[in-house]
């Protein structure tokens, strides 16, 4: 699974041919969620309330950008690393 960014412990990834909603992934210790692309909803999974609350914020910034790597995920293209919340 290619990584995208990584902030505070948080690693955010994305699958190549992965199903539709489009969507990416958190990882934080051994918390995972799959997150929708279009209103961070959650698909899957849990986080900490807190690491939840960073990786909604951090989507909400980056969704045009989230949104061109599932384009080019769904292509089987290089995925672009996307800015980390600083």
């Amino acid at each position: 699974m290619p990584e995208i960014s990584r902030f505070f412990g948080i690693v955010i990834a994305m699958y190549y041919d992965d199903h539709n909603p489009p969507h990416f992934h958190a990882r934080y210790g051994e918390h995972k969620v799959s997150v929708t692309i279009k209103d961070s909803m959650v698909l899957d999974g849990s986080l900490p309330p807190r690491v939840m609350g960073l990786v909604v914020e951090w989507s909400s910034l980056h969704r045009g950008e989230l949104m061109a790597d599932w384009e080019r995920a769904k292509d089987n293209q290089p995925l672009a690393e996307i800015k980390p919340l600083e």
